[in-house]
């Protein structure tokens, strides 16, 4: 009797241990489309399209207005549109001490700003050639803030990251303008060394663009004398020219005519009427550095 039980039991173990390894096609196919429910489940709906009817049907508002493709503004150029959401400005208060950070899209929507007095941090770059001629640009049609007006060579934001927060010698400052310098301009980095970058001012402004959009920048001032290779990225850049201070008058007396629809943009403005010309005067004179002042912000409108 015993034997015999016990050989009941072993086989009974056997055929377990085989069936275990021998299952038969009936049975992996259930395990199969057991195991596949459950990894699909898991999985982003995407990844199960090749077996939608495995999926209950889900819903996830909150993940939907979350991405970029459903907020507000999504007919927005698309490259654009990436920047507004992805790049994070840096913000401070009136003394120019950081306080946080945004994306681009809150720090330039003129509600936000008003509401929560946003300011970030920017810079603007005023290169000039050898022949002491200023490179400007026309802003691309695509821009969402101040789109095919004239202004400076780059006007853009150092970001919050490490190598863009640097204060010392304005470091930070200074790398993340010979990265635009690349983005807007096609200027290689070698053609441009940060330590070539004279900051020579700060100024904090305001200024509405269309009524939803505008700007509330603590703005640095750099300057930098370089024969550079340029080549425009049209998503950023309509075109380019370089001037000399006659020429540049010229500009702005067409500007102020509203000759030729020209326009130009309030913080070049407000460098030109305040500064540009006379900072001009050391650079042919190769005198810059003495006509830094970094201690004050000029508060200007």
């Amino acid at each position: 009797m015993s034997f015999t039980a016990t050989s009941g039991l072993l086989n009974t173990a056997t055929r377990a241990t085989l069936s275990s390894l021998f299952f038969p096609k009936s049975h992996l196919l259930r395990l199969f489309s057991s195991s596949y429910s459950t990894f699909a489940s898991r999985r982003p709906l995407s990844l199960a399209k090749p077996f939608p009817s495995l999926l209950p049907a889900r819903s996830s508002p909150s993940l939907r207005i979350s991405t970029m493709a459903d907020a507000p503004d999504a007919g927005m150029d698309a490259v654009q549109r990436r920047l507004m959401f992805e790049d994070e400005c840096i913000l401070v208060d009136e003394n120019d001490r950081v306080v946080g950070h945004d994306t681009k899209y809150n720090c330039h929507l003129m509600e936000k700003i008003e509401a929560e007095n946003l300011l970030h941090r920017a810079f603007s770059v005023f290169l000039f050639n050898s022949k002491n001629e200023l490179l400007l640009q026309q802003r691309s049609a695509t821009k969402v803030t101040f789109p095919l007006v004239w202004t400076n060579t780059c006007c853009s934001h150092p970001l919050y990251r490490e190598s863009e927060l640097i204060d010392e010698e304005c470091l930070g400052v200074r790398n993340a303008a010979q990265r635009k310098l690349l983005d807007e301009l096609g200027i290689p980095a070698e053609d441009v060394p940060v330590d070539q970058f004279i900051p020579l001012g700060r100024m904090l402004y305001k200024a509405p663009s269309d009524g939803k959009w505008g700007e509330h920048e603590l703005d640095y001032l750099l300057f930098t004398v370089r024969d550079v290779s340029v080549h425009p990225n049209p998503d950023e850049v309509a075109d380019i020219k370089y001037v000399n201070q006659e020429e540049l008058k010229e500009l702005l007396r067409k500007a102020d005519a509203g000759e030729e629809g020209l326009k130009l943009s309030p913080w070049f403005r407000l460098v030109v009427d305040n500064f540009l010309f006379k900072w001009w005067d050391h650079v042919e004179k190769r005198t810059i550095k003495e006509a830094a002042d970094m201690k004050t912000i000029h508060r200007l409108t």
